[in-house]
């Protein structure tokens, strides 16, 4: 008799297809030593969702601190109760959260800012992106850093879908076209479990492909004094390696490339 598969928990197969909490906590460590030459104890996570990071963040030391926001309650209240019940007691106390809209909460400064996962791709004009930016500023410490992810390449210029096999499952990120007038595109995430259909569309994301010079030059207009670009090393065969470096210019003919940037306030 063939064996059922457990129910389908979409947040779940995210996290395993999509997130490294560790690796982004170790990047952010990372950053933050080579801009101020010591470790940042306060985190604030932005657009959160699960606010998986922030948990990741806490187990780090007893000195750590997380703060996350997001406007959906979902996400937030899964996290609650499949991340933050896994961790001890006076970890989880460590972590506040905040349902609402990172545009206009307050809350109190922190060491580091991030916004993972290209998440404020989904502010599409300059002016909001920049309104964003001041308020990430202005929640920062004297010697905070900001610090966001961002992706291109000639292959984001393009419909096309990449598909990642895990053992379990398959995961496809689903480009569903590009406007280079508005360099807006959409994109789908699909999963396909042994022995089941593909789900389509489980996530959805409308975004606005914002390139490096333009989010520098916005950080900078919001107050920021440096802004530094860590770029992504490869392979021998061509692929990404995990490890990110600052550079000052990025590698040609590279067809999709993902990269960090950090700004000192």
């Amino acid at each position: 008799m063939r064996r059922r598969l457990p129910d389908f928990d979409r947040y779940d197969y995210y996290h395993r297809a999509v997130q490294s909490s560790d690796m982004d906590c170790e990047f952010v460590e990372k950053a933050y030593r080579e801009s101020r030459g010591r470790m940042p104890s306060f985190l604030r996570e932005d657009f959160c969702g699960t606010f998986a990071n922030c948990c990741a963040w806490v187990k780090r030391g007893r000195n750590r601190r997380a703060l996350g926001i997001d406007l959906d309650p979902e996400p937030i209240e899964y996290g609650e109760s499949h991340y933050r019940t896994k961790l001890k007691a006076e970890q989880a106390e460590r972590i506040e959260l905040i349902n609402g809209s990172v545009l206009t909460v307050q809350v109190p400064q922190v060491d580091v800012v991030v916004a993972l996962n290209f998440s404020y791709y989904l502010f599409k004009s300059r002016m909001m992106l920049k309104r964003y930016f001041k308020k990430a500023r202005a929640g920062l410490k004297k010697d905070g850093v900001f610090i966001v992810d961002c992706f291109g390449g000639p292959d984001c210029q393009r419909e096309n879908v990449e598909i990642t096999k895990f053992k379990s499952f398959k995961y496809y990120w689903d480009q569903r076209g590009f406007d280079p007038i508005t360099n807006e595109a959409k994109f789908e995430i699909h999963f396909k479990r042994k022995g089941e259909k593909k789900r389509e569309n489980v996530f959805s994301y409308d975004w606005r492909m914002w390139t490096i010079p333009e989010i520098k030059e916005v950080m900078l207009e919001s107050g920021f004094e440096k802004v530094h670009v860590y770029w992504e090393g490869t392979t021998r065969s061509g692929e990404g390696d995990g490890n990110f470096v600052r550079k000052v210019q990025g590698e040609q003919d590279c067809d999709a490339w993902v990269a960090y940037l950090v700004a000192e306030a």
